[in-house]
């Protein structure tokens, strides 16, 4: 029955991600605007600015249209079709909200893929500055084709089979990573001020989005890389394998989580916070939706969440949410601060817009857009040249656990 439910609910898609990585399954499954909707938005009286006609922008496009084929040098080399990309795109960019985004056929078809949790890729996660608008890498899959070619965390992607990474939407890089099982693509990073270029051959993943194990003290471990569709069993799993180890206290990992499926993160909460408000979130039109839990798997043993400034939205509902209600202690430094909502809305040609729809609030009625959530014990991760392997973060949430179970 639990099953049923989850796949009723995906029949419609939201966005909680501070960028799709790889195995990011960022779509979220809620909503209620429909297609026609969309379009009578797009297509009846004036456009955004509401001074601009529809037959005012068509005129000028003409003209400009016209002037390209009787004047342009390069007739020959140009793709019409995707110069008519362009002016949905740079429609959609002029918004000025990074989270808002045109999908062209291609790049639909890759965001797509992303939530089957199987795909042809390298296994790897990435993440974008909005800032900087660097693409990061915050997440090699162990035995990955990635890690094979050698990329670590913390890499920067700058070229992808020559191409630069610079102004692009990192669904856009994703999808130049994304190909045919058994094909090359070669991937341009910084690491430590030093440029490398690399080879990957790509494979299918598996997408395995928890890892899981039983530290001293009886403390469980569980790190989740993203919220896809497949990490709510995963982390289930691995909460009753833990339990039937006799676990006395919960570590889980959000760094570098970069968001995902709200659906997920919310379900997941669901199995340890007690009855009341996971999150709410607010449109426009200032209707509000809430989530809620009936309390009835409240973990009550000691509990931290991992955080750091790369744990992003849905990451950043599950800590917030972790927090108001006294469940855990949040331990690391300030998360990315992405607290609003896209839904992904279906054009009916092949292509979607993602779009910035809501904003959403923690159970106190917090909102964390471009804030974050400020951990309870902070500390910044130290590298430790002499013990690479160490992790001081990890060993403070410990000694947080250790404390609280005395």
């Amino acid at each position: 029955m639990e099953q049923d439910t989850r796949k009723a609910q995906g029949k419609k898609r939201f966005w909680l991600g501070a960028g799709a990585g790889f195995l990011a399954a960022a779509l979220i499954f809620a909503g209620s605007w429909t297609v026609w909707q969309l379009s009578s938005y797009l297509y009846t009286g004036n456009f955004a600015s509401g001074e601009t006609s529809k037959s005012d922008v068509e005129e000028k496009l003409d003209k400009i249209n016209g002037l390209i084929e009787a004047y342009y040098l390069y007739e020959d080399e140009f793709d019409a079709d995707a110069l008519i990309d362009g002016i949905y795109s740079g429609y959609a960019s002029e918004l000025g909200d990074p989270y808002t985004v045109y999908y062209d056929e291609e790049e639909t078809q890759a965001l797509l893929e992303t939530t089957s949790g199987e795909f042809s890729g390298i296994g790897a996660t990435m993440s974008k500055n909005t800032a900087s608008e660097e693409i990061t890498v915050v997440n090699v899959y162990k035995d990955s084709p990635a890690d094979k070619a050698g990329l670590k965390d913390g890499d920067i992607l700058y070229q992808v089979d020559g191409k630069d990474t610079a102004g692009q939407e990192l669904d856009t890089v994703v999808s130049w990573i994304k190909g045919e099982k058994g094909t090359d693509v070669s991937l341009s990073v910084i690491r430590d001020g030093e440029e490398i270029t690399t080879v990957a051959t790509r494979d299918v993943i598996q997408v395995q989005t928890v890892e899981y194990e039983m530290k001293e003290n009886s403390i469980g471990y569980i790190m989740v890389s993203e919220f896809d569709d497949v990490t709510y069993e995963q982390f289930k799993e691995a909460l009753a394998d833990l339990e039937a180890q006799g676990m006395a206290g919960l570590i889980i990992d959000l760094r570098s989580n970069p968001g995902g499926n709200l659906i997920t993160v919310t379900d997941m909460l669901k199995l340890l916070l007690p009855e009341g408000i996971i999150v709410s979130t607010k449109d426009k039109y200032g209707n509000v939706e809430e989530i809620t839990c009936d309390g009835k798997n409240e973990f009550t043993k000691p509990l931290a969440v991992l955080v750091n400034q790369y744990s992003a939205s849905a990451s950043e509902i599950f800590a917030g949410a972790v927090q108001d209600y006294g469940t855990g202690q949040i331990v690391g430094i300030t998360t990315y601060g992405k607290g609003v909502v896209q839904q992904l809305m279906d054009l009916r040609d092949g292509t979607y817009l993602k779009l910035t729809i809501a904003e959403y609030y923690t159970p106190s009625g917090r909102s964390i857009n471009g804030e974050g959530v400020t951990p309870d014990v902070e500390v910044e991760y130290e590298y430790n040249a002499d013990d690479p392997q160490a992790d001081n973060q990890l060993e403070k949430a410990l000694e947080v656990i250790s404390a609280e179970m005395g």
